[in-house]
């Protein structure tokens, strides 16, 4: 091998080019050296002895991979159903601990096969390592994980100040939602109040003011997360803001109905109201939809934006403190004295449950029909919840009173009177009784 060295040399490193010439031999003659040590006898020797030395630990460490990765999982899957077990019974099988320790048991078989595949991977480049001539593969190996790893571990470093800015503002958030939690709990509780403020405006105000603040932080955050000044990440994310304009127009107008429907005081939880065709009980107001409870004990999910765009009769709402006016029509004939039929139709409502006696109930003429006169009549109660039962207790009280007056009902259709009234001959009650005495 022959070298040269020249005044440039020398110059640029600032040595006398004699000096130069020296440092140069001098390294070239250790390089040989080195060389030829590496190919000797006895670094070979060396050389296979930390082999031998990795292998023996690497076969230990499998050893114990085999012998107790199995042994790990399920131990580690055994602590977590015997915590969540505690939770299962406490929440009536909510929480399935079974299920929690499968997926804890997959997680650590996880992590250990890729600790397992790592290790093998630098067991390898040592090996190789360990000799001259497999020395660059075991370089090249070693340089595509390990530049890598260094650039996480460096870039994780360069990183810290935005994770420190990222934590305080998360504590910020967190602190504040909690503040304001304290707040709503106090005002739930009485001890803060707050005039014209409705109690069940306590939990969605508390759920609007969480997600501002988070929406907030976010906004706040959005700067400091990684990647954020990444044309791919601010494309993404323009992306899934078109796709979630495109796509939310109904739940965004649910979510809005949803918000007046809360706000609004037209209905509460509790109130029998009617939407449409659909009566029933409020259960749960949400965000999206209500939940009401029909009398015939089914549970009618209907969204916000229809119960917002549509007329909503409340039933338990209280105007003036007289009640609803409970009505019904009844067709009676034109030979019947109008204060007779009157009279009547005041004693069957005066008869019924829950109907109030005071104000007194009333009967309007509702219609002078072809061949009968419509009465109307008119009762106040308080019990909006129970408008079918009491309708029905009016109705046969009705025909109670009618059938003890001889008084006949007319037909919807009809063509000539009857020459005996359409009234039952007996008394059913006597009778029951007759029967129930006879089997006795």
């Amino acid at each position: 091998m022959v070298t040269i060295t020249t005044f440039a040399d020398a110059e640029m490193e600032a040595f006398e080019i004699d000096v130069m010439a020296t440092l140069h031999s001098e390294a070239i003659q250790k390089a040989i050296e080195k060389y030829r040590f590496d190919r000797s006898d006895s670094a070979r020797v060396e050389s296979a002895m930390v082999a031998v030395g990795w292998t023996v630990g690497f076969l230990f460490i499998t050893f114990l991979f085999v012998g107790k990765r199995k042994r790990a999982g399920s131990g580690l899957a055994a602590i977590a159903e015997s915590y969540f077990s505690k939770f299962e019974k406490a929440t009536g099988s909510v929480v399935r601990s079974r299920a929690i320790a499968k997926l804890t048991n997959f997680f650590v078989q996880g992590v250990l096969w890729i600790g397992y595949l790592f290790l093998l991977y630098y067991y390898l480049s040592f090996v190789l390592l360990s000799f001259a001539e497999t020395r660059p593969i075991a370089q090249i190996l070693l340089t595509y994980v390990s530049e890598p790893l260094i650039e996480v571990v460096l870039g994780f470093v360069a990183y810290l100040p935005n994770l420190v800015t990222l934590a305080i503002i998360a504590f910020v958030a967190r602190f504040i939602i909690n503040g304001f939690r304290v707040f709503m709990e106090n005002v739930e509780a009485g001890t803060i109040k707050l005039e014209n403020f409705e109690r069940h405006w306590i939990t969605p105000t508390f759920n609007i003011v969480r997600v501002a603040i988070i929406a907030v932080a976010v906004v706040f955050a959005y700067p400091h997360l990684p990647g954020a000044e990444s044309k791919a990440f601010q494309g993404l994310t323009i992306l899934a803001g078109i796709m979630v304009s495109l796509g939310s127009n109904t739940v965004v107008s649910n979510m809005m109905a949803g918000l007046f429907v809360l706000y609004r005081r037209s209905t509460n939880i509790g109130d029998r109201i009617k939407v449409g065709e659909q009566i029933g009980d409020v259960v749960e107001i949400r965000l999206m939809e209500t939940l009401i409870k029909s009398i015939k004990n089914e549970m009618i999910s209907i969204p916000n934006a229809q119960l917002l765009n549509s007329e909503v009769v409340n039933y338990s709402r209280k105007i003036d403190g007289r009640g609803l006016i409970l009505h019904t029509t009844v067709g009676i004939g034109y030979e019947e004295p109008q204060a007779k039929i009157e009279a009547m139709l005041v004693e069957a409502a005066n008869r019924t449950r829950d109907l109030k006696k005071s104000p007194e109930p009333f009967v309007l003429v509702a219609a002078l029909a072809d061949y009968a006169i419509n009465y109307q009549v008119n009762a106040f109660t308080t019990r909006g919840t129970s408008l079918p039962r009491i309708l029905s207790d009016l109705h046969g009280n009705i025909i109670t009173v009618f059938n003890e007056n001889n008084v006949q009902i007319m037909t919807p259709s009809y063509e000539a009177d009857t020459e005996v009234p359409k009234i039952p001959a007996e008394n059913w009650d006597g009778k029951l009784a007759h029967m129930a005495a006879d089997v006795n």
